[in-house]
């Protein structure tokens, strides 16, 4: 006998929206939600959608009705719970703006949960805009699989952001000056990587980061990396040594 087919298909597309999912409820998608599953994807009335609120988990769901620019979706079942993420913030100095968006579109994949954009003296801009940030994650989101989207924190000085920072996360400052090794360096709870601007962090600012109580300089071996990649190496130490990459 010919195996049943797996449902839903792998190929089914997933999206996040904004309301709260529960079973039974009906959605109504428009605008590009709308398009990139009609219009993209070519779905018909029937097809399955899997659907994620950030709150509760994932669902399945299916296409009840099209319109011409948009569609109903009726919730048929909940497929998991909202995930727990490893207690892992990323604390990015400013840099430019497509590395920047790169950046948090990875540390989405990645598994972080807080994202906090940092202002120090050598950034080469000094605004972000935190609607850009979250479309990027969403997108990651979307595809990764994940059922929990990154905190965005709102724009902090470096030294406000040291005066402020809660005594119990360690803060592991990746330093191109030398420092511990990074994976030696982890130790067990809640963490947060500090990654500095194009120019580096200034001597005052490196003084102050070291000699604050909660931080560790690591480093992240012998060569000079820049920021993105920075970023995505510590990431990916930390989860392989104290994330879910551990288990």
């Amino acid at each position: 006998m010919p195996a049943t087919p797996a449902w839903p298909p792998k190929s089914t597309p997933r999206l996040f929206v904004e309301q709260p999912l529960a079973v039974g409820a009906t959605l109504n998608i428009a605008g590009n939600s709308a398009h990139y599953l009609t219009g993209v994807m070519r779905l018909k009335e029937g097809a399955p959608v899997k659907l994620f609120d950030d709150i509760s988990g994932e669902y399945l769901a299916t296409i009840a009705h099209l319109g011409k620019r948009d569609l109903d979706l009726t919730v048929d079942s909940k497929l998991r719970d909202r995930e727990l993420s490893p207690d892992l913030w990323i604390c990015q100095a400013l840099v430019k703006k497509d590395r920047f968006d790169w950046i948090a579109e990875k540390a989405c994949e990645l598994g972080i949960s807080r994202f906090v954009p940092v202002l120090t003296a050598r950034c080469v801009v000094d605004k972000v805009k935190d609607e850009r940030l979250r479309t990027h994650m969403i997108e990651a989101a979307e595809q990764c699989e994940r059922t929990a989207l990154p905190q965005i924190a709102t724009l902090t000085r470096i030294e406000a952001l040291l005066q402020k920072w809660p005594t119990e996360r360690t803060l592991y400052f990746c330093d191109e000056r030398g420092g511990e090794p990074f994976l030696d360096a982890i130790t067990a709870g809640p963490g947060a990587v500090l990654i500095g601007p194009e120019g580096g962090f200034t001597d005052s600012e490196n003084a102050a980061i070291r000699a604050h109580p909660s931080a560790r300089s690591v480093s992240l071996g012998p060569r000079v990396l820049r920021a993105d990649t920075a970023a995505v190496t510590a990431i990916s130490v930390w989860m392989a040594k104290n994330g879910d990459w551990s288990a």
